[in-house]
């Protein structure tokens, strides 16, 4: 579907949304109504995962129903000074924000996200990658990936939901704890993809989603089922939104089908069918 597909199907599918009420589980922020400033204006902050869908998703929202989304990135969890957990502890104000589940759940319990707010988005997977015209390791199988991991001289694993997965779980889960102590390296502030594309690492691992983007990489595809984490990235509603009504409009729209065929495009497995 080509981009002009597209933004004809969104503007069509935003009509219809319009009509819908708030989807279960989608609660209420206790917000007074916008003002006239931020009234057309949505305030989103998504993490990493969901970074490749969502650059394409605003801006036809935005075309078609002229409302302005304001965007701001940063990892799910972590201490990083653009991490989201960090900027929230900071007191930036936003309407949305999108991250992985876990997370969301984090800031539901620290009031910071109105409770019954969480949508489902998409699905991702843990995959790797390698810089084009270097060796590609096997990691179909636990034992493939196992021995990927003892051989690479480098590599690089996401700070956020991923990475601590990979670090405190996998890595000792499979015994080579002790060789990527040595060997691995957390990135902060940056995406896996582009260290490794620089030759910084050998071996680079993140979400799907955050690693397909790179034209320079060979994608090597997910870690098998067997230690996979299957994350959801999920919206949730600030719970001091500046403009919860808006907020929750945009959200029906990435959790509809209009949406779900660009979050496939990107690497995540929709929860709504295309």
């Amino acid at each position: 579907m080509n981009i002009w597909t597209r933004r004809a199907f969104v503007a069509g599918s935003l009509a219809l949304l319009g009509a819908c009420s708030t989807p279960t589980g989608m609660g209420s922020a206790k917000s007074a109504a916008p003002s006239a400033a931020n009234a057309n204006e949505v305030r989103v902050i998504s993490s990493g995962g969901f970074t490749a869908a969502y650059k394409t998703l605003a801006p036809l929202y935005e075309a078609a129903s002229g409302v302005k989304i304001v965007s701001s990135y940063g990892a799910s969890i972590g201490n990083a000074p653009d991490s989201i957990p960090s900027r929230l502890a900071r007191g930036e104000k936003f309407d949305i924000v999108i991250l992985a589940d876990n997370g969301l759940e984090a800031l539901v319990r620290q009031g910071k996200v109105a409770g019954g707010s969480r949508v489902d988005l998409g699905r991702s997977l843990i995959g790797a990658s390698v810089k084009k015209g270097t060796p590609k390791p096997d990691i179909s199988t636990v034992p493939a990936l196992k021995n990927a991991l003892l051989n690479a001289k480098s590599i690089a694993y996401s700070a956020s939901a991923s990475g601590t997965y990979l670090s405190e779980e996998l890595f000792p889960k499979l015994g080579v704890a002790e060789r990527t102590k040595v060997t691995a390296k957390k990135i902060m502030s940056e995406r896996v993809g582009a260290v490794v594309a620089r030759g910084d690492a050998e071996l680079g691992f993140q979400q799907a989603s955050e690693l397909l983007p790179f034209t320079e990489l060979d994608y090597l595809g997910p870690i098998p089922d067997e230690v996979q984490q299957k994350v959801f990235f999920s919206a949730g509603l600030m719970a001091d939104a500046p403009n919860p009504e808006g907020a929750r409009r945009f959200i029906r729209y990435l959790a509809s089908p209009a949406a779900a065929g660009v979050i496939k495009d990107t690497g995540l497995d929709p929860v709504a069918k295309p």
